[in-house]
């Protein structure tokens, strides 16, 4: 091995393991923030000891080993190692003094859903949500997720560092929410994580048109709740909806990077895997009608389709219909205006599109929409107008290139 092997090793396997780690020391401590202070102390002690010593036999449970006794040493050193041995006295009359060590191996899984509900806590803002999520969930770096969001490492710290003061100030604990907040909670959750799938399948501002990453982080934390909440169908219909959308991934640029509509993408090269993932998921889910359930039954339309053509409008019209009862939006009517184009025809769909002109009246994609409707009814000029228009709304460059060359073709 040459030298720089362990800490490739440490690196590694921190990245997999981290999550469970700080989710296990979360529930020993009571406090976010310390928990994940532990844990970089294990990371630490890990990147000094394995270069010298060698690469443990198994690595991620040193790690959790390690970690088990750094926790009990703190625990020992305040008060709140004598509260939890009167709170298992209490429980437990007879019993001699707790195993604290053997205490963090227990449950992994329940502690893994309790500090994701932590992090999703609504007292938290949305940005704080996400940041903290993607730090303690998925193992990013600050500098990884100020890169993913266009922003400064800076900001982004400020935001995980106010967020776990707030857990802490607010004595949020890191418990599973009682059964009548659980649904409202899990909601928030599971909004979290598509808000971060969405900002990397469809970057706000920038010149990358998706930042794949996050779609990746957004499906593997995906993929962990729906393993800790498996009798949960929406979170299986979230599941779903990121695979489906993430097997677009390399059909959505063109070798020059520039964006690749939907209707013009080769369909071969749609990753088959996550859409049999997506499929399977979306079984799970099967019966029910959530909002993330639907939106996942509209992309398995796009995903049973080998070309644009053989799409099933109908079927995706009808579901926007649902899908707007159930959660109504301005973007859901939009989306359905869409599918309405196709289904019914693009006179039809301008008159729901010119519905939302107050409502949407800053978000680009409106303007798009409008000059693609307008194209197709044959009014070039005013359709030209209307790519411009977005053109100018919008903050990521690959999306502004798009509508412009979309309105040059009409000149």
């Amino acid at each position: 091995m040459t030298a720089a092997d362990p800490r490739r090793v440490v690196e590694a396997v921190w990245r997999t393991e981290s999550a469970r780690i700080i989710a296990a020391l979360a529930r020993m401590v009571g406090d976010v923030g310390l928990a994940e202070e532990l844990a970089q102390d294990v990371l630490v002690i890990a990147l000094e000891q394995w270069p010298e010593d060698g690469v443990p036999q198994h690595p991620a449970s040193w790690l959790m080993a390690t970690a088990k006794h750094r926790a009990v040493d703190t625990l020992r050193r305040q008060s709140r190692y004598r509260q939890k041995l009167e709170e298992v006295g209490r429980a437990t009359p007879d019993s001699h003094e707790p195993d604290l060590a053997a205490d963090i191996d227990d449950y992994v899984g329940d502690d893994l859903l309790r500090l994701i509900f932590a992090t999703c806590h609504p007292v938290l803002s949305t940005e704080a949500r996400a940041a903290l999520t993607l730090r303690l969930l998925g193992g990013l770096s600050t500098e990884e997720i100020a890169r993913a969001y266009l922003t400064s490492e800076s900001t982004v710290g400020q935001r995980i560092t106010r967020a776990k003061r707030t857990l802490a100030e607010k004595k949020v604990p890191i418990e599973l929410p009682p059964p009548a907040e659980a649904a409202a909670r899990l909601a928030s959750v599971l909004e979290v994580i598509y808000l971060i799938f969405n900002e990397g399948y469809a970057a706000t501002a920038g010149a990358d048109w998706a930042r794949p990453a996050l779609c990746d982080e957004a499906l593997r934390l995906g993929r962990m709740v729906a393993s800790l909440a498996s009798q949960e169908p929406e979170v299986h219909g979230l599941v779903a909806l990121m695979e489906f959308q993430a097997s677009r991934m390399r059909a959505r640029t063109a070798p020059d990077g520039s964006p690749v509509l939907l209707q013009d993408q080769d369909r071969r090269l749609w990753d088959r895997l996550l859409i049999r993932r997506g499929f399977e998921a979306l079984a799970r889910a099967e019966g029910t009608w959530g909002p993330y359930v639907l939106q996942a039954s509209i992309a398995a339309c796009h995903a049973r389709a080998s070309r644009a053509e053989e799409t099933d409008w109908e079927r995706v019209a009808a579901l926007y219909q649902v899908l707007a009862h159930v959660s109504p939006s301005p973007v859901v009517e939009l989306n359905r205006a869409v599918a309405v184009s196709y289904a019914e025809s693009p006179q039809r769909a301008l008159e729901i599109v010119d519905g939302l002109a107050d409502s949407l009246a800053a978000y680009p994609l409106l303007a798009a929409v409008r000059g693609d409707l307008l194209a197709r009814l044959g009014r070039p000029a005013e359709a030209r107008a209307e790519f411009e228009r977005a053109a100018q709304m919008t903050k990521n460059e690959g999306e502004r290139a798009l509508f412009r060359g979309r309105a040059a073709a009409l000149a």
